[in-house]
């Protein structure tokens, strides 16, 4: 009767034993290497990344691929002093910030872009789908006016 006491508890320890070491190791194991990375991400000079050229001229001579002329562009042009282009779809908004004041010389106060996912349409029996296009409503600062019209010109 004494022997089979013992062999119940001896599993039930080793389980134990098995089970607690390994939690720990684990947990030890996932602390340590994020604490190295941190380190290592701390220890790089901040200055040390190779410095980002400014935006050339022939980018941003591409970076507005046609001013949209709509009756809704027109309206927020109206109300909100706003400019709508089509943009290549990988331009950002410093891109096409510095491209408008580059451009038609006039000072730029902020930049919003939409991605408009192109329609899947069906011609004759083919089904094909439109691009997508990118969108950017240029803010112009108080005074300045920018002109698709021809007029005054």
């Amino acid at each position: 009767m004494s022997t089979a006491p013992a062999k119940q508890e001896a599993p039930a320890k080793a389980a134990k034993g098995v089970k607690s070491p390994g939690v720990k190791t684990a947990k030890a194991a996932t602390v340590k290497p994020a604490k190295k990375t941190a380190k290592s991400d701390a220890t790089k000079p901040v200055g040390s990344a190779a410095p980002r050229p400014k935006h050339t001229e022939g980018r941003l001579s591409q970076v507005l691929v046609a001013p949209i002329v709509s009756e809704k562009a027109t309206l927020v042009s109206e109300k909100q002093n706003q400019v709508t282009f089509k943009v290549l779809r990988d331009a950002t908004k410093p891109e096409i910030k510095a491209a408008v004041e580059l451009m038609f010389k006039v000072d730029v106060e902020s930049v919003q872009t939409v991605v408009q996912k192109g329609k899947v349409k069906k011609f004759g029996r083919s089904i094909g789908r439109r691009d997508h296009i990118k969108k950017a409503y240029v803010s112009l600062k108080a005074g300045q006016e920018l002109n698709f019209s021809g007029e005054g010109a």
